[in-house]
């Protein structure tokens, strides 16, 4: 199938330079949803890959074109899993980015077993009411440091250690993070899978 355009279910510049780069060689064109006035849609699903689902398609439903989206978050094994899906708003709907490192830190308080991974799904769907749409995940295993260190990156990446490169995801290199983080794995199987269904 050939296709010029796809609609990156995001409001994150960052992503749509990262997407955009990768599929420059493929002459497709990422636009951010915003360029069509795409709203951001509730995320009602209860794990990363029905959220992503729900993103893509709704993405697709409002621009008649092909869609991707990803959700991510930190999966921290002390918690249960927390805060997984609910990463990004951990410490409630509004919470910063330090908000939700505070709370996290609070809540590991005291605990040895520190282990994590941060998790991305990608969906891609060639339209709306694609019933095979395309699904990669990828993970990064990592600890929960005990404080904060580095000024790089988002998120809970000043916290999270990987102890491969023995420093915090906020301490790397860019070049480091964007090979190999868990988005940078589940783009790598994406782009595979997607050359296979592009021919």
């Amino acid at each position: 199938m050939k296709i010029e355009k796809i609609v990156l279910a995001t409001g994150n510049a960052g992503k749509v330079k990262e997407f955009s780069e990768l599929f420059a060689s493929q002459n497709i064109r990422i636009a951010p949803q915003s360029e069509f006035d795409v709203s951001s849609v509730p995320e009602t699903g209860t794990t990363f890959v029905e959220n992503a689902i729900i993103k893509a398609r709704h993405a697709a439903k409002l621009t008649n074109l092909p869609a991707i989206a990803d959700d991510s978050g930190l999966v921290v094994d002390a918690l249960g899993g927390a805060p997984g899906i609910y990463s990004s708003r951990y410490a409630g709907e509004e919470a910063s980015d330090s908000d939700n490192v505070v709370k996290l830190l609070g809540a590991l308080e005291g605990t040895k077993t520190r282990n994590a991974h941060f998790h991305c799904c990608l969906v891609f769907m060639r339209s709306a009411d694609d019933p095979v749409p395309i699904i990669c995940e990828g993970q990064w295993q990592g600890q929960i440091a005990t404080s904060p260190a580095g000024v790089g990156g988002f998120g809970y990446d000043p916290v999270f250690y990987d102890p491969q490169l023995g420093c915090t995801a906020a301490e790397m290199q860019k070049l480091d993070k964007n090979r190999i983080s868990h988005r940078a794995k589940a783009l790598q199987q994406l782009l595979a899978d997607m050359r296979a269904l592009l021919g």
